[in-house]
This record gives C-alpha cells, structure tokens and sequence, in this order.
C-alpha cells in the first residue's frame, strides 16, 4: 500500500532540479501527479515518462487566473486535488540593497511569494471539496536568518513563513495542514547555475565543507521530508517549519585537533 493511493498532487517548479525529485517520489508513492510549470517542454516530457498518473499543466505561478485553470486541469484529470506543493522560486543576482533594482524586487516577490499566496488562495477550496490534504511550501535557510546582496530573494521567503502559519490557523478546522521545509544548499541547477544577471553560481563559492554535514544536499533529502508531512502521517504537524541544511544554520563544526 502506497503513502498516497487515490490522492492527487500538484507540485509548483515541477521541472526543476527540486521539483522533479518530489514528483517523481509522490507518482512511486501511487499519487496522480501534476507537474505545473512554466516550461511546457520539460514539462510535457516528464508527465511523458512517468505515463499514467501524470500530467502537465502550463502554470505562471504570478497569474491567478493560471493557477485556477490549473486547479481545474487537476480536478478534472484525477477527480480531486489533495496536496499542494508550493515548490516554485527563482533567485536574484546578487547585489546590495542600493544596487537592486524595483523590477528585480517585484520579480522575485512574485514568484516565490505572490505564487505561493495564489496557489494557496485557489487550491484551497479544491482541497476542501477533497475533504482536506495538505499544503507544503517550500522556503529556504535564507528565510532564518540575513544575507547580504540577497535581500529581495531573503525577504519574500521570510514572508512565506508568515503566509504558512496564517494558512495553517484559517485552513486547519477545514482539515487542512500546511508546513514549511527549508531547504539549505541542494545540488540543483539553481545553485550550480548563475542567476539570471548574475555571473557566478552559488556553488561557486560555498563550500560545505566546515559544517556539521560536510557535503551539498541532494534533492532526495528535501523529497523524503515532503513525502511525511503531506501525508497522513503527519496528522498533527500544521503550522510548522523543518530545516534540511545538513547543519548549516548550526555553524562551523570545529574538528578535534582544533578545538
């Protein structure tokens, strides 16, 4: 007996490094899946090799009409909609305060908060008529602390966490949860490729070396946390935040023959 048999997800940024990961564990695990993204070519692909159980539906996560037509398509494919997850999220070249422009400001404030206010908003009354499920968004490490030159991308997953605990208190007596995961430094495009504008990646310089877990995340270590709190077995767990960094927000880890 398969986690998610007879359940429906849908996950935002389903073609990238992260979201195929979660994709293709929730269709292993017997969910119907749908990939929403932007890209219909990788997209379509995907949904192509995971065969039934999958679909692709073309999502701008900025666009509420978007998301409603994509709610629909889910509804439609599989009869129900019963997990959300709000995976979607794009990076800013980094740079100070004073040199980022309103444009890059309003770029990334909506995509990764503005889609997840969105995909909350017109999921939740397909998950109510599903008679509850589970919404999980996806945040960052970055979301707990500061970082320099990162300050539009830092502040709109801040501002995730906010709309996750509102969520979590107006959805809960409707039967459903919603959790926060933040992901520290995973081995996906987004951290091996440059931003748009930018010129180096972030891998470039961090290394993880001096931390508790002295290697990148995978995005399988992401995917197995995903998998518990959409499902039933986290029956309990709403409103909650749950951090994947290998130790990265604990500090350097002094070895023996130095401390």
């Amino acid at each position: 007996m398969h986690r998610f048999n007879d359940q429906t997800v849908l996950v935002t940024g389903g073609t990238g490094g992260q979201g195929s990961s979660h994709v293709r564990a929730f269709h292993a695990e017997g969910a119907s899946v749908v990939i929403a993204d932007i890209d219909p070519g990788r997209g379509v692909a995907l949904a192509a090799a995971l065969g039934d159980r999958a679909r692709f539906a073309h999502l701008d996560v900025t666009d509420e009409d978007s998301w409603s037509a994509a709610v629909l398509a889910a509804e439609r494919a599989f009869g129900t909609l019963d997990v959300l997850v709000n995976n979607a999220g794009v990076q800013n070249p980094p740079a100070p305060i004073e040199e980022t422009d309103q444009a890059t400001w309003s770029r990334i404030l909506g995509v990764n908060l503005t889609g997840t206010f969105l995909g909350t908003k017109v999921a939740a009354p397909a998950l109510r008529r599903a008679g509850g499920g589970a919404i999980v968004n996806i945040a960052s490490t970055m979301a707990l602390g500061g970082t320099a030159h990162y300050a539009p991308y830092v502040a709109s997953k801040w501002a995730v966490r906010g709309l996750t605990r509102t969520a979590a208190l107006e959805l809960g007596r409707d039967g459903i949860r919603v959790n926060t995961i933040h992901p520290g430094v995973i081995a996906t495009p987004f951290i091996h490729e440059p931003a748009a504008g930018a010129t180096a990646a972030i891998a470039d310089f961090y290394s993880p070396e001096p931390f508790a877990v002295p290697r990148l995340g995978e995005p399988t270590d992401v995917t197995r946390l995903l998998l518990f709190l959409a499902s039933s077995e986290a029956s309990f767990v709403t409103g909650s935040e749950h951090v994947v960094d290998g130790g990265l927000l604990l500090g350097p880890a002094l070895q023996a023959e130095t401390a």
